[in-house]
């Protein structure tokens, strides 16, 4: 199962329900990432955000401004600000781990240069900062630029954290926490924010927000050792780049001394040869690693649903519900 399924998925109903905010959105996101001057911006920045991402951490502002009941224009702009803070992130994160391909494209970094990806990433975030004070919003303000500080704390602690096998499963969630979940949760914070709710709602979807991107990401890192083309990863990136995910920390930490030092040699080391992914997936298979990886991508998705359970009820709740089981299911 993949995120390209039928239109009964529950993200393609999420699209459609929201239809009409996603072309503002679009719209927006074109007229915003313009730029007289620099030519390269709209180059490099429509390559990624035109290249069939599926727009799931602004519709998910969308989604919860509407849950809550919100019928003003912000919720537009603060979509397009959480694509344009993803979509730099993505920009920096392939030039730091010298990535050749996203989404089944060549990466910006690839077609153009290092600097040139920095740069847009850093032009996006100014971008999303504009977007932010427009609301004339101060709290969502606070929410999106402490989430954009937390991305980038999360990216930091994830460098200083490569290739240390003796990194733990704590430190791996508070990476995954920072890069991935803070603005999954800030996304789901700002609808209910911008619609002038106040404590339980807000406390909840951004519950939601977060144990949906711990789940998102953990699934994200299981789809590098068995994902498929249809899946969007490319197998084995992660081992190759010595990243310690969640499946190598668990068969590390079941290791014996043979296997850690094969884990020392491939990670620590970098000295890895052709049959070395194969291994390396055969001894998380001895040690039932990528089921107990999955098995936290599913609790997260139950902490995700629980976090809406006691949100009234709204034709959009059950498609959110819906989605935390999705995200896990693409694994199947």
């Amino acid at each position: 199962m993949s995120l390209d399924d039928a239109v009964s998925k529950p993200h393609d109903r999420l699209a459609e329900a929201l239809a009409d905010d996603l072309t503002a959105v679009n719209h927006l996101i074109r007229q915003r990432m313009a730029s007289e001057h620099a030519p390269r911006i709209p180059e490099v920045t429509a390559h990624l955000v035109e290249a069939g991402g599926k727009r799931l951490r602004p519709m998910l502002t969308l989604a919860t401004a509407r849950m809550c009941g919100y019928n003003g224009p912000y919720h537009i702009h603060l979509a397009a600000t959480v694509e344009f803070i993803h979509t730099a992130t993505l920009l920096h994160d392939d030039v730091v781990d010298d990535s050749a391909q996203r989404r089944g494209r060549p990466t910006a970094n690839l077609l153009w240069d290092n600097q040139s990806s920095v740069l847009v990433g850093d032009y996006l975030f100014s971008r999303s900062f504009q977007l932010m004070v427009e609301t004339g919003n101060l709290r969502v303000l606070d929410i999106l630029a402490n989430a954009s500080a937390t991305i980038a704390e999360g990216e930091v602690l994830q460098l200083t954290a490569a290739q240390d096998i003796t990194t733990s499963e704590d430190i791996y969630f508070k990476v995954i926490r920072g890069k991935t979940a803070a603005l999954f949760a800030a996304a789901c914070e700002v609808g209910p924010v911008i619609a002038g709710k106040d404590g339980q709602a807000v406390r909840a979807l951004a519950a939601y927000g977060d144990a949906l991107g711990i789940s998102f990401q953990i699934v994200d890192d299981l789809l590098d050792y068995q994902g498929s083309t249809a899946t969007g990863k490319n197998i084995g990136d992660d081992f190759r780049e010595r990243k310690l995910t969640l499946p190598v920390i668990k068969a590390i930490a079941a290791a014996d001394d043979t296997e850690r030092a094969f884990w020392h040699k491939c990670i620590a080391k970098g000295q890895q040869e052709a049959e070395d992914l194969s291994h390396a997936i055969a001894l998380m298979a001895r040690h039932g690693t990528l089921e107990a990886t999955r098995a936290e991508a599913l609790y997260w998705a139950e902490q995700a649903k629980s976090a809406l359970k006691d949100l009234p009820d709204h034709p959009l709740k059950p498609v959110l519900k819906d989605l935390s089981d999705y995200v896990v299911a693409r694994t199947n």
